[in-house]
C-alpha cells in the first residue's frame, strides 16, 4: 500500500514526517531517511490498530507526478 507522507524540518532540526490519510499518524527523526522510516513503522502499526478495532483502513493512493514546462 502506498500513503502520501509530508515531511517538514522543525525548529530543533529534527525531520517531522505525517501521512494526511491516517489522522494523528505523525512520527519524527533526526535525519530524513530516519524520519522516513519510522513514520513507515507508526503507518503500519496505525494500520494493523484499525484493523484490530474493525475500523475501516483507507484506501492507498495512486498518483502520478508531472512536469510543466512555464
Amino acid at each position: 500500500m502506498k500513503y502520501r507522507i509530508l515531511i517538514e524540518q522543525d525548529e530543533d532540526g529534527y525531520f517531522v514526517a505525517e501521512c494526511p490519510s491516517l489522522p494523528g499518524c505523525v512520527s519524527q527523526g533526526k535525519t530524513r531517511a530516519e524520519a522516513i522510516d519510522n513514520i513507515q513503522d507508526a503507518i503500519k502499526g496505525y494500520i494493523q490498530s484499525l484493523k484490530k478495532h474493525d475500523e475501516p483502513v483507507p484506501p492507498a493512493i495512486d498518483e502520478e507526478i508531472i512536469e510543466v514546462a512555464v
